[in-house]
C-alpha cells in the first residue's frame, strides 16, 4: 500500500494593510486623553529646539480659536484658523546675528519680568503626619511622652490606622527607662484624641467607636456604641430588623442610628493629606447660540505650540550633512504640529457630528437620546470606525446638562413593541425615574421594573434592567427598603 504525497505549495501574492511606525504613533496620540497629550507636547517642547510655546500676547490665528456651528460649519474658514501657524516658516531675511540677539533678548525679558516660577506657585502639601505633629507641638507634654506619641504618629498608614504592634513601636524609641505597654497605651490614646476623629485606630470597629463617642446626642451615642461594640457584623450586613430585635429597640430608631453610623468615615486619614483632585477637563464645549447648538474646542486642552521660526530659518541657511540630528528634529517638530492639528480637527468633527445627531438630548434630557453607533458618525465624518472609537475614548464634552464622555452618546437601538427604536441611555433614564418615584417602604424589584417597562411598550430583559440599575449606581431592592417601626 503506497502513500501518495501531493505538493500543492504554490507562490501567491496577497495585499495586507500595514501601518508605518509614524502612523502607528499618530493613532496612539489620537487615543490619548487631552491631558496626557498636553503632557507629551510639553515634553516635546523641552526636547526639541524647533518647537516653542505660543505667547498669548502675540495674537494671530490659533488652533483653539476654531469653533463651528453644528448646522453648517465652514470647513475652509476652520482650516484657515487651524492650519496657518503650524507648518509655516517665516523667511523675511535679515542678519543671522540680529535673529540670535532678538531671540535671546526675548528670553531675557521673560526671565526679568519678576514672575514666580512654577515651583514657587505650587502649594505645599500637608500630610497626615504633619497635621498630627502640629497638634502635638502645641500640647504640654514631657519630652518622653512627646517622643512616644510621635512614634505612634509615624507608624500610621495612609488610611490613618495603626497596623504596627505597640511593642514594636516602643522598641524603636530610645528612652530610659524603656517604654512599657502602659506608656504606649497612653501615647496611643493621646494620638487618638487628635483630629481627624478616628485616627490611630487598630481596626474598623475602633475607628467607628472613636467617632461615635463624639456624638452630641447622648441616647443616640449610647445606642451607637452598643451597635459598634456588640453587633458590628449585623451593622455591616445592614440587618436592621435583626439589630432591633437584639437590642430590643424600635426598628425606626435603630435605623436612624445605623444611618448616622454609616455616615462616619472609615478612612479618617484620607481627610488630611494629598488634597489634589483629578478633575475632568472637557475637550469640547457645547453651547446654544442664536437657536443653534455650537461646538467649540476647549482652549484649555489645546497645546499652544508652534515652529520656532528663528531656529528653523538659521538651520535652513546653514544646513549640512553633518546636521543629520537637527534635520530629524526639525522633521519631528513639523510632524508634531501636524498631529496636533489633525488630532483636534478630528475631535471637533466627531463632536459636531454627535451633537447634530443628539440635539434632542441637549434640549430634553436623557429620555430623548437617540440610538447611535460608531458607523454612523464614521460615515458622516469620512473616517474609519476605529478612528471614531479612538476619538471618543477618554474625551469629554461639556454641555448645559453636564460633562459627558463622548462614548456616552452611543448606544445600540432597542426596538419597542410598537416597532420604534429606543436607545439604552433613554431606558436607563426611565429606570432611574421609576426608582425615584417608588415608595420607600415598598421599593420595586428588577422584575417589577421590567413589567412596568413592558406596559410602556419597552420589552427589556430583567438582566438588562439589573445591568442598567447597576450602571446608575442604585442599590438592589432589599437595600433600598425602609423598614417601619
Amino acid at each position: 500500500m503506497g502513500l501518495a504525497l501531493r505538493n500543492d505549495l504554490r507562490p501567491s501574492q496577497t495585499q495586507a494593510q500595514t501601518l508605518s511606525p509614524r502612523l502607528q504613533r499618530a493613532v496612539q496620540l489620537l487615543q490619548m486623553s487631552s491631558l496626557d497629550f498636553a503632557a507629551l507636547v510639553r515634553q516635546k517642547l523641552g526636547d526639541n529646539p524647533f518647537l516653542e510655546g505660543e505667547d498669548e500676547a502675540e495674537g494671530g490665528p490659533r488652533l483653539n480659536d476654531a469653533d463651528g456651528a453644528v448646522d453648517g460649519a465652514d470647513p475652509e474658514g476652520r482650516a484657515d484658523a487651524m492650519g496657518e501657524p503650524w507648518d509655516s516658516v517665516r523667511r523675511d531675511g535679515g542678519d543671522d546675528r540680529d535673529m540670535w540677539m532678538q531671540d535671546g533678548a526675548a528670553g531675557r525679558r521673560a526671565a526679568t519680568e519678576g514672575e514666580l516660577s512654577a515651583m514657587e506657585l505650587t502649594a505645599s502639601e500637608t500630610t497626615l503626619a504633619m497635621h498630627l505633629h502640629g497638634q502635638l507641638n502645641v500640647m504640654a507634654l514631657s519630652p518622653r511622652d512627646l517622643a512616644l506619641a510621635r512614634a505612634v504618629v509615624d507608624s500610621l498608614d495612609e488610611d490613618g490606622y495603626l497596623r504596627t504592634p505597640l511593642q514594636e513601636i516602643a522598641d524603636l524609641v530610645p528612652c530610659t527607662p524603656p517604654a512599657a505597654e502602659a506608656d504606649m497605651l497612653i501615647a496611643l490614646r493621646l494620638v487618638q484624641s487628635l483630629e481627624p476623629a478616628g485616627v490611630a485606630a487598630r481596626g474598623v470597629g475602633e475607628c467607628l467607636l472613636l467617632q461615635v463617642r463624639q456624638m452630641e446626642d447622648g441616647p443616640c451615642r449610647e445606642l451607637a456604641e452598643r451597635i459598634v461594640c456588640e453587633h458590628l457584623d449585623a451593622l455591616a450586613a445592614r440587618d436592621v430588623p435583626g439589630l432591633a430585635a437584639a437590642l430590643r429597640e424600635p426598628v425606626r430608631r435603630v435605623e436612624a442610628v445605623v444611618d448616622r453610623i454609616r455616615h462616619l468615615d472609615p478612612r479618617p486619614g484620607w481627610r488630611v493629606g494629598d488634597s489634589r483632585v483629578d478633575y475632568i477637563v472637557p475637550d469640547v464645549i457645547v453651547r446654544r447660540q442664536r437657536g443653534q447648538w455650537t461646538v467649540q474646542l476647549n482652549p484649555a486642552v489645546v497645546p499652544r505650540v508652534r515652529l520656532n521660526q528663528v531656529y528653523a530659518e538659521l538651520f535652513q541657511r546653514h544646513r549640512s550633512r553633518q546636521n543629520g540630528a537637527l534635520s530629524e528634529q526639525l522633521q519631528d517638530a513639523r510632524w508634531t504640529l501636524r498631529n496636533v492639528e489633525q488630532r483636534f480637527s478630528t475631535i471637533l468633527d466627531v463632536a459636531q457630528a454627535i451633537v447634530r445627531r443628539q440635539r434632542h438630548f441637549l434640549e430634553f434630557g436623557p429620555m430623548a437620546m437617540k440610538p447611535l453607533v460608531l458607523r454612523e458618525i464614521a460615515e458622516e465624518v469620512g473616517v474609519h470606525e476605529s478612528t471614531v472609537s479612538r476619538v471618543t475614548n477618554n474625551k469629554h464634552m461639556a454641555t448645559p446638562l453636564g460633562v459627558f464622555e463622548l462614548k456616552y452618546f452611543f448606544s445600540r437601538p432597542m426596538v419597542s413593541a410598537a416597532g420604534n427604536a429606543c436607545s439604552g441611555t433613554a431606558i436607563r433614564g426611565l429606570i432611574g425615574d421609576i426608582i425615584q418615584a417608588e415608595s420607600s417602604s415598598r421599593p420595586l424589584s428588577d422584575a417589577e421594573i421590567t413589567r412596568q417597562l413592558a406596559t410602556q411598550g419597552l420589552v427589556v430583559a430583567r438582566r438588562t434592567v439589573t445591568k442598567y440599575r447597576q450602571l446608575l449606581r442604585i442599590e438592589p431592592v432589599d437595600k433600598r427598603r425602609r423598614h417601619g417601626a
